[in-house]
């Protein structure tokens, strides 16, 4: 048998449309299977769900929301470390290199050091 892996966490509204298009015909149980690769007894447990009206639009709605809202958490979290690591970017003196006298640019970067042994 092939591992799949970590698990895998699947959206309310992917299990309803598949209860709803197992329950209508559409497509049956061991294609469901292999065409998503979910196992027979999670198929059977959302059925049972769906059944019991424990899968519904209002959940399906809740789910989304709540992924959009840890989505947003996540996003908030890199704006305020990238914010922090700016500000001290800001903060730190910049250091000149030693031996740089001359002034360097973005295009054409630092100016060559003169050596003091000649050319060799």
């Amino acid at each position: 048998m092939k591992s799949r892996g970590p698990y895998r966490r699947h959206s309310t509204p992917f299990k309803l449309q598949l209860c709803e298009d197992i329950r209508n015909g559409v497509i049956g149980r061991r294609d469901a299977q292999r065409t998503y690769g979910v196992s027979a007894n999670l198929i059977q447990l959302w059925l049972t769900q769906f059944d019991r009206g424990e899968l519904n639009d209002e959940e399906a709605e809740a789910s989304v929301i709540a992924e959009y809202e840890a989505h947003i958490a996540a996003l908030e979290r890199k704006v305020g470390q990238l914010t922090m690591e700016l500000d001290l970017v800001k903060k730190t003196p910049r250091q000149q290199i030693a031996g740089d006298s001359g002034s360097s640019s973005i295009i054409t970067g630092p100016r060559p050091a003169l050596s003091d042994g000649g050319a060799k």
